[in-house]
């Protein structure tokens, strides 16, 4: 993937609109997560040094297209101010005179915040006159929210169109990783995905048959797979309507070579709760009023050997119910595996989605993985193979 590079960039002097995510969970006013405000941190710094004017714009909530005082982006000044190190002015607006006014008092170097860019009906719906407004804000475009790439919005796609167009250092760090774990990546190329549904990531296992050596399936998705083979799964949760889709992704990995690793042992109980009454049981063992809760031992060990084969792993969602122990050992064992295998240097191990990000986190681990996309959804589109309108436009300005 060529983008033009921000880091050769000649900026000085030049209004640079930044977009980025300070989507943020907020509490009373009070950030309780500033992820997202220290991904953008080395961007800013960046345009800064360069003698830029950075103009930032970034989304808050759904307020759909109408201004939302509780939705203002204003609460977050003193947080980025902080991480800054330097005042920071807002903007009323977005866009128009009032935006417009307050570009024109800034001089190099100042760090400008605008409103809520979805207070603006033409927002959501990619609005070329929309992105006309923006545009008229800046003489570059600078695009560091990955997580919100999946999405064709006015600040994210339309004006990319507009100017020349860079990706921010996070969203290139991210590209590059993504790159790595499945664009170009170094057999052999093992997935692990879990969590609830087969119905939510039909796309993604579609994609990954076609793309990597192994497919580990953990968590409930697990259970309508095995039931598929003609298992037995109890009360477990499972798909059964989706029983011919789980058959016709196994011939579809049969035909790619791809090998299939379910579990073969698993941990049951008969309750959904934190430390119910459990036992661990093969698999054709599962009792009618019992629930598939997590891998068993055996199972974990096999995923932790086809780890030790793979050079990439792409991680996403949990092997069974992680928040409610003792469920989360499946989990957590697997996790310390494949981050013991990426601190040694011996795994490109890149994992993503919220879920997953807790349970690494829960584990202690996150820190040892390759990388960790906090993007969501983003990051699920590009594991389903979908080109992401943010990224898309990036390209046509290099």
């Amino acid at each position: 993937m060529t983008f033009l590079s921000l880091k050769t960039a000649d900026l000085q002097g030049k209004r640079a609109f930044v977009r980025v995510d300070f989507n943020v969970p907020m509490q009373d006013g009070v950030i309780t997560d500033d992820t997202r405000l220290r991904a953008a941190v080395p961007t800013i710094k960046l345009l800064i040094e360069k003698g830029a004017k950075v103009i930032l714009a970034a989304h808050f909530d759904r307020p759909k297209g109408k201004v939302v005082p509780s939705m203002s982006l204003e609460p977050i000044i003193p947080a980025l101010a902080a991480l800054l190190d330097k005042p920071i002015a807002f903007a009323a607006d977005c866009v128009g005179p009032v935006a417009e006014a307050a570009v024109a008092e800034m001089k190099t170097g100042d760090v400008l915040l605008l409103e809520n860019t979805r207070f603006q009906p033409g927002e959501e719906k990619n609005d070329p006159e929309l992105a006309k407004g923006f545009a008229r804000l800046a003489d570059v475009y600078v695009n560091d929210a990955f997580s919100a790439a999946h999405r064709a919005h006015a600040s994210t796609e339309a004006i990319a169109h507009l100017l020349p167009a860079y990706p921010g250092l996070s969203m290139a760090h991210e590209l590059d990783y993504l790159d790595k774990a499945l664009g170009n990546p170094t057999h052999p190329v093992m997935a692990v995905v879990g969590g609830a549904k087969v119905s939510s990531k039909i796309d993604l296992l579609q994609n990954l048959v076609s793309r990597v050596d192994i497919l580990a399936v953990g968590g409930g998705m697990a259970n309508t797979f095995l039931a598929s083979r003609g298992g037995h799964v109890g009360k477990s949760l499972c798909e059964h309507d989706l029983l011919e889709t789980a058959r016709a992704i196994e011939a579809q990995a049969a035909a790619n070579k791809c090998q299939i690793l379910l579990p073969t042992d698993v941990v049951v109980a008969e309750a959904f709760a934190a430390h119910a009454p459990h036992r661990t049981c093969e698999i054709g063992d599962v009792k009618d009023q019992e629930m598939i809760l997590d891998a068993g031992p055996k199972s974990v060990a096999a995923l932790a050997a086809a780890l030790e084969t793979a050079k990439t792993l792409v991680w996403n969602g949990p092997l069974g119910a992680f928040e409610l122990p003792p469920f989360d050992i499946g989990t957590m064992e697997a996790a310390r595996t494949a981050a013991a295998l990426a601190h040694s240097g011996r795994l490109v191990a890149v994992a993503g989605g919220g879920d997953t990000v807790s349970a690494l986190n829960q584990a202690n681990v996150a820190s040892d993985f390759t990388f960790v996309s906090t993007a969501g959804g983003a990051f699920l589109e590009w594991m389903e193979g979908k080109a992401l309108p943010g990224v898309e436009a990036l390209k046509h300005a290099s």
